[in-house]
């Protein structure tokens, strides 16, 4: 079984969009590094420069391994409408639900350990805004003007 939680095609990064991407958390297309937004083809991290000694030196946090474009719903959690638009379900005791990737994000942050915001912040070339365009998670929205300048 595939273990990537990509949807993008022929992605072969962890949960991202783009197409032909192979890093992880990525919207655009061809990117090789991870949270990618603009279409470009060296390493990076959140669009900007970064070798893969910077990128393998940071602890990674735990909720970006939680994001999951599927799910798979046993039959004693299905609803009417979702067993109506699966045949299958009695034969395979449920179905794979497709979830929307910033719903996914959302889910995944609502879950976080204590110690996951530092450590996303502290990814090499952390960026607030292009985290947002990628996962539709403002971290700043309950901060202080003075503490969103850091």
């Amino acid at each position: 079984m595939n273990d990537k939680k990509s949807t993008g095609d022929r992605s072969t990064g962890d949960g991202s969009t783009g197409n032909r991407s192979t890093g992880d958390w990525s919207i655009s297309n061809y990117s090789t590094g991870h949270f990618s937004t603009e279409d470009y083809a060296g390493f990076g991290a959140f669009n900007k420069p970064c070798t893969s000694e910077e990128w393998d030196s940071v602890v990674k946090p735990f909720f970006l391994f939680q994001i999951r474009p599927t799910k798979w719903i046993p039959v004693s959690d299905m609803t009417y409408a979702e067993k109506a638009g699966c045949s299958t379900f009695h034969t395979t005791g449920g179905y794979t639900k497709t979830i929307p990737m910033k719903e996914s994000w959302a889910e995944a942050w609502a879950n976080r350990g204590e110690n996951d915001e530092a450590q996303l912040r502290a990814l090499p070339n952390f960026d607030a805004g292009v985290f947002k365009e990628i996962s539709g998670i403002d971290v700043n929205a309950n901060l202080c003007d003075k503490c969103k300048e850091r």
